[in-house]
C-alpha cells in the first residue's frame, strides 16, 4: 500500500558517450527520460529520424519473415503456448546475433523476394485459370479468335444475348444482302445469357452482315486470343502447373531458413530497442562537447545508478529536488497478494504521489465480492486449480497476465469459501447424484457452514448491504486518513467525521424501525441510551456538514446553502448502498442456474445412457455457466471499487512510470547483474 518515492536526476556527460550512457540505462530498466526537461537555446538536438526510421523498418522486415515462417513452417506449440512468455538469451547470444546482423538482413531480403515471386505466381495462375475459363465457351472454334478474314472472306467471332439457332443466325446476318448471299453461320456453344457464334460472309457484304448481327446483340469477344481457344486452354494449364511448381520451390527455400528463427526473433527485438534509443536520442539536448538529460529513477536506486555512470563513463551526476510531486511517474509497490489487482486499479487511473494508494484494501475487497457473487465451491476449486496449473507450468509468462491469473487464483478461494458457507458446490450436485443414481432421500448431504441464501434470501440482501456499507466506510476512512497525512485536521473533522457520525446516527435508527424488520424479518430494539446516542450523532454530524461544506465562503447564507445540499448527499449513500445487493443477485444467480443444470442432467435416470447424458450435460452445463457468471462477478466487482468506493475519496490522476527500456516482442535478455 505504498507508492515509491522517485528521486529525479540530472546527468551531463561527453557528447561521445551519449550511446554508451543511453545503452546503459536502457538494458538498466529503470530510469524514465524526462524529453521536454531540458530548453536551452545553445543548446541542439540531433536529427535521428532516418536512422531509428531504418532501424523500425529493419524491424519491421523480420516481423513479416517470422509471420512468414510461422506460416509455412509452423512450430508444433501448444493450445496455451502464448502464456509461455519470450524466450530468455543471454547478453552474450545477443551481441553475436547483431554482430551477424548483415547476414541475417541478407537472408530476410531472400525470403521477402520469394514471397514477392510466389504472389507474383499465384497472381499469373488466377490469370490462367481465368482466361481458361472464359474461353470454355469457345472450345468448339478452330481457328485463333483474332481471326479478322482471308482475303475474299470476313470472319466475324463474337456473341448474342440470347439463345439462338443457326437458321435463326443465318437469317438475322442475311437480311437485305441480295442473293445468292454467300454466308455461312454456326452455333459454337450456347448457355442460358448468351450463344458463341461464328458468321463467315463475303468481304464486301461485311459491313452490312455485322450491322445485321448487331441488331440482334451481336458483339466482340473482350479480349480475344491469338490462338485457337483449345491451345489457348493448354497453354493456360501448362503455366498454371509450371507456376505451382515453382511456388513449391519458393515455399521449400522459405522452410529452409526455419531453423533461423530463433535468430529472426532477436534481430528483430534488437533492431526494435535501437529504434527506441535513437528515438530518445533524438530528445537530448546537447552541445559540442557535452550531452545533457534527465530523469526519474526509484529514489533507492538513485546512488547506484549516478556511481555507475560516473564511474563508467565520468558522467557528472546530480540529484535534484523534486518540486511539484504530483509531476512525478507513479510506480506502486505492494505486497505479493495485493499487487495482482495493479492492473485493475490502473484501468481506472493510478493515484499521484502525495495521495493514498487503495491498492491493499481494495484488493481484500476485491477478492471477497468477487466470491460473493460467484459462491459455489466447486467453481471455484476448478478456478483456483487452472490458475495454479497455468503459473507453474509457464513461469516466465507476461506480467499482466501473471498478475491476473494469481488474481483469479485468490478470487477462486473465496468462491470456494463462500460457496462451502452457502453450501453449494456445482449447485446442488452432490444431492442430484445420491438421490438419482444412489436413491438417497435423507437430509441434504453437504449443509451449508452459514446459511442457504435459497432459503433465506433477504438475511443475505441485510449482510449485503453490511458489507456495503463497512465497503464505503472504507473508503471514507482512506480519504481522512489523506486529510491526516496532509495536515488538514479541519477537513478530516467537516468533512469524514462529520460524515462518519451523520450516516452512523441515521443507520442505528433504522435498525429498530418497522422498515428494517421488514426486510429482516426481525425486529431488532436497543437501549434508550443507544438510540439517544444514534440521534446525537446524527444531528452533530448534520449540523457539522451544514455549517462547515462551504467554509470556503465569507457569505454564510452561501455556506449554509451548500451545506443543505451537502446533505441531501445522503440519497447518494442510500443508492450505493443498495447497490451491494448485486452481491446477493449475482450469488443466487449462480446457485440457481447450476441446480437447473443438475436437474436437466439427471433427467435420463438411473440408465446407462443416463449416465452418459448427465455427465455430458454436466460438464457443457457448468462449464458455460462458470463462464457466463465469473464474467458478470468481474464485472460487477469491478464496478463496485470503480463507482461507490473510489467514489468516496479516489480520482486518480497519476501517470504510470514509463523506464527506458529494450522494446522486445520476442524475447527477454538475461542481463549481467552486475550492472
Amino acid at each position: 500500500m505504498a507508492i515509491v518515492k522517485m528521486q529525479k536526476l540530472s546527468i551531463c556527460a561527453n557528447r561521445k558517450n551519449r550511446k554508451g550512457v543511453l545503452e546503459t540505462l536502457q538494458s538498466l530498466g529503470c530510469v524514465e527520460i524526462i524529453e521536454d526537461g531540458i530548453e536551452d537555446e545553445n543548446l541542439d538536438i540531433s536529427d535521428t529520424h532516418e536512422a531509428r526510421a531504418r532501424f523500425e523498418k529493419s524491424a519491421e522486415s523480420f516481423d513479416r519473415v517470422l509471420k512468414l515462417l510461422a506460416s509455412y513452417a509452423p512450430e508444433k506449440t501448444g493450445a496455451l503456448a502464448s502464456l509461455a512468455g519470450p524466450e530468455m538469451v543471454t547478453r552474450q547470444k545477443l551481441n553475436e546475433v547483431a554482430g551477424e546482423s548483415s547476414r541475417l538482413q541478407s537472408d530476410v531480403s531472400a525470403i521477402l523476394k520469394d514471397d514477392r515471386e510466389i504472389t507474383e505466381c499465384r497472381g499469373r495462375i488466377l490469370k490462367d485459370r481465368n482466361q481458361a475459363e472464359a474461353l470454355v465457351p469457345w472450345m468448339n472454334l478452330g481457328i485463333p479468335m483474332n481471326t479478322e478474314g482471308t482475303k475474299t472472306t470476313a470472319v466475324l467471332i463474337g456473341t448474342v444475348p440470347e439463345t439462338m439457332t443457326a437458321e435463326a443466325l443465318l437469317a438475322a446476318a442475311s437480311k437485305e444482302i441480295p442473293e445468292p448471299a454467300c454466308i455461312s453461320a454456326e452455333v459454337l456453344s450456347q448457355t442460358g445469357e448468351m450463344t458463341c457464334v461464328t458468321v463467315v460472309c463475303l468481304k464486301k457484304d461485311r459491313d452490312k452482315v455485322e450491322e445485321n448481327l448487331r441488331s440482334v446483340g451481336f458483339a466482340r469477344p473482350s479480349q480475344p486470343v491469338n490462338a485457337v481457344p483449345a491451345d489457348a486452354v493448354r497453354e493456360c494449364e501448362e503455366d498454371i502447373r509450371a507456376q505451382e511448381e515453382r511456388i513449391k520451390e519458393l515455399e521449400a527455400d522459405i522452410v529452409s531458413y526455419a531453423d533461423r528463427r530463433e535468430d529472426f526473433r532477436i534481430a528483430a527485438d534488437y533492431y526494435r530497442t535501437r529504434a527506441e534509443k535513437y528515438r530518445v536520442l533524438g530528445t537530448i539536448p546537447q552541445s559540442k562537447s557535452a550531452f545533457f538529460l534527465e530523469g526519474w529513477v526509484p529514489a533507492d536506486q538513485a546512488d547506484r545508478i549516478a556511481k555507475l555512470l560516473s564511474d563508467r563513463y565520468g558522467a557528472i551526476v546530480e540529484k535534484e529536488d523534486n518540486g511539484n510531486e504530483e509531476d512525478e511517474p507513479t510506480l506502486l509497490a505492494n505486497n505479493a497478494f495485493s499487487r495482482n489487482v495493479e492492473g485493475v486499479l490502473a484501468s481506472y487511473g493510478l493515484p499521484k504521489h502525495g495521495r493514498v494508494d487503495p491498492t491493499f484494501v481494495m484488493s481484500i475487497f476485491y477478492v471477497i465480492f468477487f466470491g460473493m457473487m460467484l459462491s459455489d465451491g466447486g467453481y471455484g476449486i476448478v478456478m483456483a486449480i487452472g490458475c495454479a496449473v497455468l503459473l507453474k507450468k509457464y513461469p516466465r509468462m507476461a506480467e499482466g497476465t501473471a498478475k491476473m491469473l494469481k488474481l483469479f487464483f485468490w478470487c477462486g478461494l473465496s468462491t470456494a469459501f463462500w460457496g462451502f458457507m452457502y453450501g453449494g458446490f456445482f449447485g446442488d450436485a452432490i444431492d442430484t447424484v445420491a438421490k438419482t443414481f444412489f436413491g438417497h432421500t435423507g437430509d441434504p448431504i453437504l449443509k451449508p457452514l452459514w446459511f442457504e441464501p435459497l432459503k433465506d434470501p433477504m438475511r443475505l440482501l441485510i449482510y449485503c448491504m453490511l458489507f456495503g456499507l463497512i465497503h464505503l466506510f472504507t473508503g471514507l476512512a482512506l480519504k481522512g486518513y489523506e486529510a491526516l497525512m496532509n495536515h488538514d485536521y479541519v477537513g478530516f473533522f467537516s468533512d469524514i467525521v462529520s460524515w462518519f457520525l451523520f450516516i452512523g446516527g441515521l443507520t442505528l435508527m433504522l435498525i429498530p424501525s418497522d422498515i428494517f424488520a421488514s426486510i429482516a424479518g426481525t425486529k431488532i430494539v436497543f437501549p434508550p441510551a443507544v438510540n439517544l446516542l444514534a440521534k446525537a450523532m446524527a444531528i452533530i454530524g448534520a449540523l457539522t456538514i451544514l455549517v462547515m461544506s462551504g467554509r470556503g465562503r465569507r457569505n454564510w447564507g452561501l455556506r449554509i446553502a451548500l451545506g443543505a445540499y451537502d446533505i441531501y448527499g445522503v440519497s447518494s449513500w442510500l443508492s450505493d448502498v443498495l447497490s451491494y445487493s448485486r452481491l446477493l443477485a449475482l450469488g443466487l444467480a449462480t446457485g440457481v442456474i447450476a441446480s437447473v443444470i443438475n436437474m436437466m442432467a439427471s433427467m435420463g435416470g438411473r440408465s446407462v445412457v443416463g449416465v452418459i447424458m448427465f455427465i455430458v450435460v454436466f460438464i457443457l452445463g457448468h462449464t458455460l455457466n462458470l463462464a457466463i457468471n465469473a464474467l458478470g462477478a468481474y464485472v460487477h466487482t469491478n464496478r463496485l471499487q470503480f463507482v461507490e468506493f473510489f467514489g468516496k475519496f479516489y480520482d486518480g490522476g497519476g501517470s504510470a512510470f514509463r523506464p527506458f527500456k529494450a522494446v522486445n516482442k520476442y524475447i527477454e535478455v538475461k542481463e549481467d547483474s552486475s550492472l
